[in-house]
């Protein structure tokens, strides 16, 4: 493959990637992420949750459409499950309103293992079975250039993941974190509830 098309390849998986999680649960999950923790360990969590995502879709997404409905469903309902119970166990956690302030306005007592650690948990589960992880694998499989796809799928969620960087810490003292944790994470578990019962149904 000649560099113009992997170049035009990893350019068609940039933008296709990009245009579907602009509007998607990747960037409202960063979002709450900021608002809750420091954005240097959230960029750095999701990432590698994002860079993990982009070598699975790549090696093994496509392998998936080949496997029993009911199997990948249940996996989905599984991390998405996952990802419900970090967001609402931190929407839900005992800290004092003075926690939260520190946490809106700058580090909190919260590590940067520990941020970078529940950022990569709840992004990676969010991403598993994502439309863009689908997307990833299926242009894989059709071009058949898998860095180029890999890195502009990574690419495109970095920005993603930028961007609600960026807006987080516009709106961390404009809004309650612990509400929007707690919305996230009922989101969540109503999309672990649907996986759930297309896994019941298949």
């Amino acid at each position: 493959m000649g560099l113009s098309t992997a170049l035009l390849t990893l350019a068609s998986t940039f933008l296709l990637v990009l245009a579907v999680e602009l509007p998607d649960k990747t960037l409202v999950a960063t979002l709450v992420l900021t608002t809750r923790f420091r954005a240097w360990p959230v960029f750095a969590g999701v990432a590698v949750a994002f860079a993990v995502q982009s070598a699975i879709a790549v090696a093994f997404g496509h392998a998936l459409t080949f496997l029993p409905d009911a199997l990948v469903a249940t996996v989905i309902a599984a991390l998405f499950g996952l990802g419900a119970f970090l967001l609402l166990r931190e929407g839900f956690s005992a800290d004092s309103d003075g926690e939260e302030d520190a946490a809106r306005s700058g580090p909190g007592p919260v590590s940067f293992v520990r941020a970078a650690l529940t950022s990569f948990g709840v992004l990676f589960a969010a991403e598993w079975g994502d439309a863009s992880q689908l997307a990833t694998a299926a242009l894989a499989a059709r071009y058949g250039a898998p860095f180029a796809v890999g890195l502009g799928a990574f690419l495109a969620l970095i920005a993603v993941a930028g961007i609600a960087v960026l807006l987080g810490r516009k709106v961390r003292n404009r809004i309650h974190p612990k509400k929007l944790q707690r919305f996230a994470g009922f989101v969540f578990a109503g999309l672990a509830v649907i996986a759930t019962w297309q896994a019941v149904t298949a």
